[in-house]
């Protein structure tokens, strides 16, 4: 049974990086391209810089790209996002609508420590 449950955690693992680095590709393509109902932002602007590393850093973490390091810098912007964008607007992020960067942000750090686990396409 151990072995069972140990191959499950690893599919989990995939699945929760590849999703979560997917997803967060999908905040990039919004600010970048004004897709999937976003607007596009300036390239040079600070909401053009946070599409650049959501779409890059997603994708990267998504397919195992130096998962380590892009969840890292992903997890940085979001801290950054929510103490610049949320935090001003209340205390809990409930409040302030910021628990998808909390979320994200811990998420990513979390993959960041952990790593890549199974099916990366380079090694930590």
């Amino acid at each position: 049974m151990v072995r069972v449950s140990s191959r499950l955690v690893d599919v989990a693992y995939v699945l929760l990086r590849v999703m979560t680095g997917l997803l967060f590709a999908e905040h990039g393509l919004q600010k970048l391209f004004g897709l999937i109902g976003g607007t596009r932002m300036p390239l040079m602007s600070e909401f053009g810089l946070a599409g650049v590393i959501e779409f890059s850093a997603g994708l990267m973490v998504a397919f195992g790209v130096f998962p380590r390091w892009a969840a890292f810098v992903a997890s940085g912007e979001m801290a950054v996002a929510y103490f610049t964008v949320h935090a001003p607007h209340g205390f809990w992020p409930v409040q302030n609508h910021g628990e998808l960067a909390v979320l994200y942000g811990f998420v990513f750090l979390f993959i960041a420590a952990h790593g890549g686990g199974k099916l990366t396409l380079t090694r930590d």
